[in-house]
């Protein structure tokens, strides 16, 4: 039911923006034989039954799994009063996103696999591409927002709960919602305002930049020049805060005379690191590569990567590193052990 509801209300969303396009721009959507363009056909992995088959109950898997792991992080943070902080708020919301990402991309891509059916509506094309662009904006925005709550605990640690009050953590977090929301409208109107004339196939498994602007027929040189310098300055402002943040930070680790307190500050900060280097990575390697010759084939796995693959790996990493969460979770289990016990 929640799904359909969404559905519904992302197609009524974008339909309207489709027809806002239209009366401004001007620009037709035609295929090759002239006819209005009113769907995409996703072309897929194009592989034979059998392994489209069996990468069917992989992705269903990790898509089971990230949905299961991120749902249950929200859940220990608002049931544990001991991960009633700031970075903890933080990182429900970074659960949060990668429950978006997962459901924007993978229902798609199981759908493709499990049934065959590749037609996407020009609406849901146009949907998709903008949520997908709002979570990955956001979880920019997000990483560099953590960056400086660990930068103040670390470096500031006095004025920290004076500094990290939940009005701030709140702000903070709005303003990643806001800043990648600017970014998603402005990047959905340049690539949906080009004329797709080429052909209607797209040749991935979600509507995604790339395979999109190979269908183009009408030049889209000055929108690529807009989206890119977008993609650009979400990227580098986010990893500029993060970097400047970890260098005052091992500046700060430095300081401490006694190896162990090193090794306990260091270990506050692992989890996110390991974040960071994975999303920024394959993000980079898509978003600012621009047209240097690698292959969609290269793309659809790097893009597997950070649409399914990191969502899924998030909790594990923010568990498995994290004292706190580990502690919170033999605290669950012990709880249902004594309630079975019983």
């Amino acid at each position: 039911m929640i799904k359909s509801c969404y559905y519904h209300l992302n197609v009524s969303l974008m339909r309207l923006y489709y027809y806002f396009l239209i009366s401004v721009n001007n620009v037709g959507f035609m295929a090759e034989n002239g006819t209005m363009v009113t769907e995409f056909v996703l072309m897929g992995f194009r592989l034979q039954a059998e392994p489209q088959i069996g990468l069917f109950f992989v992705f269903l898997a990790i898509f089971l799994i990230t949905m299961g792991g991120n749902l249950g992080m929200i859940v220990l943070i608002q049931s544990d009063l001991r991960l009633q902080t700031p970075m903890y708020f933080f990182l429900s919301h970074l659960s949060f996103l990668d429950i978006c990402y997962s459901f924007v991309i993978v229902p798609q891509l199981l759908e493709t696999l499990g049934t065959d059916k590749m037609v996407i509506t020009y609406e849901r094309c146009a949907s998709q591409f903008f949520f997908f662009t709002l979570c990955a904006s956001t979880e920019c925005f997000l990483l560099a927002v953590m960056a400086y709550d660990r930068y103040m605990a670390v470096c500031k640690p006095l004025l920290y709960a004076t500094a990290m009050t939940p009005q701030t953590c709140l702000g903070l977090v709005a303003g990643a919602y806001a800043g990648a929301m600017v970014n998603s409208v402005i990047r959905t109107g340049c690539t949906f305002s080009i004329s797709f004339c080429k052909s209607n196939h797209v040749d991935f498994f979600f509507c995604d930049l790339p395979p999109l602007l190979k269908l183009a027929c009408s030049e889209t040189r000055p929108r690529e020049w807009v989206i890119y310098l977008l993609a650009f300055l979400v990227i580098t402002t986010s990893i500029s805060v993060i970097l400047i943040s970890y260098l005052l930070i091992i500046q700060a680790i430095l300081r401490i005379r006694t190896a162990g307190g090193k090794a306990k500050t260091f270990s506050t900060c692992a989890s996110h690191m390991t974040a960071v280097a994975l999303f920024f990575g394959t993000l980079i390697f898509i978003y600012l590569k621009g047209n240097m010759g690698t292959s969609l084939e290269e793309d659809k796995i790097v893009s597997i990567f950070y649409t399914a693959v990191i969502p899924m790996l998030n909790p594990v990493i923010y568990s498995l590193r994290n004292k706190e969460v580990k502690e919170a979770l033999k605290k669950v289990f012990n709880r249902m052990r004594v309630s079975q016990a019983d």
